[in-house]
């Protein structure tokens, strides 16, 4: 099951990876930004693209007014580990309104996911501003996403 949520999720990030690129800005050519010594993957989509299986082994809710945002954080060094971080954040519409988003950190051998959920309104885009720390270092992810309800 850990292994199909995992392939799903990349599967998301390489289909919706150049939209929120384009809402984004960013022009890397990948669904991160380099913050620091961090490279930081995120991605946020409708909760309806997990399997239903899917959704309630990592206890998530399936809504089509709901969305996944997912976090991981590596080095910014090739062949180094996932990160364990301390993650928060707020996701806001255009006239500010919008969630406190709370993360759970899932691990899967390797790899480490922090996972939030969000109610949210067809074509509303919304502004995130995630915190991430580790030990004496701290930095800020922005980024935005317009959601579509299914």
């Amino acid at each position: 099951m850990k292994a199909l949520f995992r392939t799903l999720v990349l599967g998301l990030m390489v289909a919706i990876a150049p939209t929120v690129m384009a809402a984004d800005g960013d022009a890397k050519g990948g669904q991160y930004k380099l913050l620091g010594d961090w490279q930081v993957h995120y991605i946020a989509f409708p909760s309806t693209f997990i399997q239903p299986a899917i959704a309630k082994a990592y206890g998530l809710t399936r809504d089509e007014k709901k969305a996944i945002i997912n976090i991981s954080v590596l080095k910014n060094r090739e062949g180094t580990p996932a990160q364990h971080v301390q993650i928060s954040g707020t996701a806001k519409n255009l006239i500010g309104n919008g969630p406190t988003l709370e993360f759970k950190e899932v691990v899967e051998g390797d790899a480490i996911y922090y996972l939030a959920q969000m109610d949210f309104y067809n074509e509303e885009i919304y502004r995130f501003d995630i915190t991430i720390r580790q030990d004496n270092q701290e930095q800020t992810l922005k980024f935005q996403q317009k959601f579509y309800a299914q």
